[in-house]
């Protein structure tokens, strides 16, 4: 409260307004959790923060396994990881604010991202998202009526000589089209997912969020396979024309 310039009182109310986007409470966000749901995370959460010599390491892996919980952070998994790490909310809050694959609000079975940087963009990746769009009915970071897919841009995902690159659940569909891409999202929603270019089948958000966090992973192992043919391309040539590095400046000497 302050005071005007006619000695009036005036209310001004701090902080974000509660429709602020970036917050983490939703309308239907959960508080606080359930004695039984606490028990069972209480015990995941022990066996990871038990791996750091310093449990407030833990935080990220922490913030994952409430993720997995609610498929997004709310203010009872956020006050969930406080309790465990005896740190206060708004440090749990301002580590969880940093990093975009913390999300802020519900998501599907499948958080489908399409790559719209640099290169991916110039080699498709806007007009993959734009066709995903119009074929889902959705926008960026919106879910589809039956709850299936969560649809995203992302930032670059290290796989540009795959370009343009779809994840589903962070596991890589390389060298998509608009075709490929709306095969790929019709066999999400009818419960027939593609097998990944490389690594592990897919599970589901809130599964992919427990493996993140660090607890066992029982999907089958079909390997990444190496480096692929784009992968290796420069280093190919570079062995074809016999080419070598400059020696560093003063070596030899």
């Amino acid at each position: 409260m302050t005071t005007g310039p006619q000695g009036e009182r005036v209310f001004i109310r701090l902080g974000p307004p509660p429709d602020e986007p970036n917050q983490f409470a939703t309308d239907a966000a959960p508080r606080c959790y359930p004695p039984e749901v606490r028990a069972r995370l209480e015990v995941d959460a022990k066996e990871i923060i038990g791996r750091y010599p310093d449990k407030r390491s833990a935080l990220l892996p922490l913030l994952h396994l409430v993720q997995g919980e609610d498929s997004y952070l709310t203010p009872a998994g956020l006050a969930f990881c406080a309790d465990q790490l005896g740190l206060t909310g708004a440090e749990v809050s301002a580590v969880a604010s940093f990093y975009t694959m913390y999300r802020r609000r519900p998501t599907g079975e499948y958080l489908v991202g399409v790559c719209t940087n640099t290169l991916c963009a110039v080699m498709g990746g806007d007009a993959i998202f734009d066709s995903l769009t119009e074929h889902l009915g959705v926008g960026h970071d919106e879910t589809t009526p039956d709850g299936a897919i969560t649809l995203q841009h992302i930032e670059c995902n290290a796989a540009c000589d795959y370009a343009p690159v779809v994840m589903v659940n962070w596991e890589f569909f390389d060298n998509q089209t608009c075709e490929s891409a709306r095969a790929l999202a019709d066999s999400l929603r009818a419960g027939k997912p593609l097998a990944p270019t490389r690594g592990a089948p897919l599970c589901g958000f809130r599964q992919t969020a427990r493996i993140l966090a660090g607890l066992p992973d029982q999907r089958p192992d079909g390997g990444q396979g190496g480096p692929g043919a784009a992968t290796v391309a420069g280093l190919r040539v570079a062995h074809e024309n016999d080419m070598q590095a400059p020696p560093p400046p003063g070596a030899g000497q």
